[in-house]
């Protein structure tokens, strides 16, 4: 204690480690925090607010993982706090879901003092057996760094580290920070200067010699396509992307878990490749091009339609936040945004192909239909004629995540779904996050789809939305239960069954006051009637719509994806 007190009188600025922790999150444009209080955390959290930040009290840990999870994907960084074991291991399965899709998220632990620790006492919240770091080892292969401020006098650097590695590679970091350590005393003139979050710098030979590779095929080609997928959202690449589009001219395709990484109304934009589930005409033009530039591709089962692509890969460039692939070639240690840069100044005038024209028009078989039921073929063009410039759009889980492929998004729209992990539910939590995110964005339209059987994992977080006066509009879509798993096996089931709720009236249990608005959509006119209504369109409140659709309908990508799983799983 002696030394420590004598390292405190050394420092020229005295600060205590949670309000450097705190304000360096601030820093880098987290405003809100999410999480859940326990005795572990209690004392980190009076700093939260001293430091220009916002407290969102989330209804249990996984629900606050998946909400800044979703706030991750609309701010570029988030911040989760739990407490030590009960709270960080319920949250895990967010954890995890975001490290699998390249979502930073900086998640705090309260943790036991270090005494105690060292002492291998006997305390709540442990496996009794004196191991104190069995939940952090637990962390540690779902998280991209691991911070463990056990001592004042490293504490700044490990807290400047992990934003560091969190934001540059996009993935969760682990903070355990003991009760003792709180208002341990750390430099605060540290900081004055920013945390460096600018990516290491590729070798310029090396990166020179990758582009000139890359322009030697891509001039040779006679039909190239650029095909983006999720990671070059995550990784920070939108902007060569945009340019490189606009330059080249070239026919411009998005997988499902890139949606929204292109403005789907530029005349390059093509539409869904996703293999045997893409939009019509797109998996001829990708198909039979004999260069596909391939930005940020992660070819999960789900987001290629069980793994139906059919591109070799010797008509392949790969660009990746760490290599770059180019045929059967890689050059690892070489990160896309340089290479994708120069590439962009220096590829000439191109000669690209005719693009297929993407468009929400109705399907002709739903156009001569005098049918009123809601369909997913009539559904998903008529959202996209009713979304907005700057809307953050989320779908679940099941219908809601294929059916999106078949709507054409206005500019600049922010898609939010979980194609890769795949977590029943994470869409409600999301929401949560991304609507908190909307708002310090000046409130642009946060819209859920979610089918009903997810909800009811999630539900709770419908009083945090309230709590903090958000206000999404979430899509309930009522169809009997989990339709995807049904595709899958066990159609009548009734594993597969759910309890029907109100669901429109839940909110009203959850405290929604006279401003709440719920409403019951059985037909095409009772829906077309509700999106022409600028009233719902632009409410300043949280507003639940029931969405009925029959039991039996699906997109159909998912009904060729679920057959698929279901071979696989044979």
């Amino acid at each position: 204690m002696v030394s420590s007190d004598i390292a405190t009188r050394e420092l020229e600025n005295p600060i205590d480690v949670a309000e450097y922790l705190f304000r360096r999150l601030h820093e880098v444009g987290v405003r809100s925090v999410h999480g859940v209080p326990g005795d572990y955390n209690l004392a980190a959290l009076d700093y939260v607010p001293k430091c220009g930040l916002n407290w969102v009290g989330n209804c249990n840990e996984l629900n606050a993982g998946y909400a800044a999870d979703g706030y991750a994907r609309v701010k570029g960084i988030s911040a989760l706090v739990t407490t030590f074991g009960v709270g960080e291991l319920s949250a895990l399965n967010a954890i995890a879901g975001a490290y699998s899709e390249f979502v930073p998220i900086v998640h705090i632990v309260g943790q036991p003092n270090t005494k105690s620790q060292r002492d291998g006492m006997l305390l709540h919240h442990t496996l009794g057996n004196g191991d104190f770091n069995v939940f952090t080892r637990m962390s540690e292969d779902i998280s991209c760094y691991v911070a463990r401020l056990n001592d004042p006098l490293d504490a700044a650097t490990l807290i400047d580290s992990a934003i560091r590695q969190c934001w540059i590679r996009s993935r969760p970091v682990y903070v355990a920070l003991p009760t003792d350590i709180v208002n341990a005393k750390v430099n605060g003139d540290r900081l004055k200067k920013p945390i460096d979050l600018s990516l290491p710098e590729n070798n310029p030979e090396k990166e020179d010699y990758v582009v000139e590779v890359v322009l030697k095929y891509l001039r040779a080609a006679k039909n190239p396509v650029i095909l983006v997928d999720a990671c070059a959202i995550r990784h920070r690449t939108l902007e060569e992307v945009h340019d490189l589009v606009e330059a080249s001219g070239l026919p411009t395709f998005v997988t499902p878990m890139g949606k929204g990484a292109v403005d789907e109304t530029h005349k390059n934009f093509g539409g869904v490749y996703a293999g045997n589930g893409s939009n019509p005409g797109v998996g001829e033009v990708v198909e039979s091009s004999d260069l596909v530039l391939s930005i940020g591709a992660i070819k999960s089962d789900f987001n290629t339609s069980g793994f139906t692509y059919r591109i070799g890969q010797l008509n392949t460039i790969d660009f990746h936040s760490t290599y770059v692939r180019v045929r059967y070639s890689e050059y690892p240690d070489t990160n896309m945004k340089g290479v994708l840069r120069k590439i962009i100044q220096r590829m000439g005038t191109l000669s690209p192909a005719s693009v297929p024209q993407v468009n929400n028009r109705l399907p002709d078989s739903e156009l001569k239909s005098s049918d009123q039921t809601i369909t997913h073929a009539w559904l998903w063009p008529t959202v996209g004629q009713w979304l907005k410039p700057h809307d953050i759009v989320l779908t679940e889980t099941g219908t809601a995540n294929f059916g999106i492929w078949d709507t054409r998004f206005p500019a600049q729209v922010t898609a939010i779904s979980q194609v890769l992990w795949g977590s029943i539910g994470y869409s409600l939590g999301s929401c949560q996050g991304a609507a908190m995110a909307a708002k310090e964005q000046g409130n642009r339209r946060t819209i859920l789809f979610i089918g009903d059987g997810s909800t009811q994992l999630t539900v709770q977080e419908l009083s945090t939305m309230l709590s903090n006066k958000l206000n999404p509009i979430i899509f309930v879509i009522c169809n009997e239960g989990y339709t995807i798993e049904r595709y899958i096996h066990g159609w009548d089931a009734s594993y597969n069954d759910i309890q029907p709720w109100d669901y429109f009236n839940i909110p009203k249990v959850f405290g929604a006051k006279e401003g709440y608005k719920g409403y019951r959509i059985k037909t095409r006119d009772e829906l077309t009637k509700l999106f022409a209504d600028q009233a719902f369109c632009h409410h300043d409140s949280l507003q639940l719509v029931e969405l009925y659709m029959p039991r039996e309908d699906a997109p159909a990508a998912l009904k060729l994806t679920a057959e698929a799983a279901a071979t696989l799983n044979k």
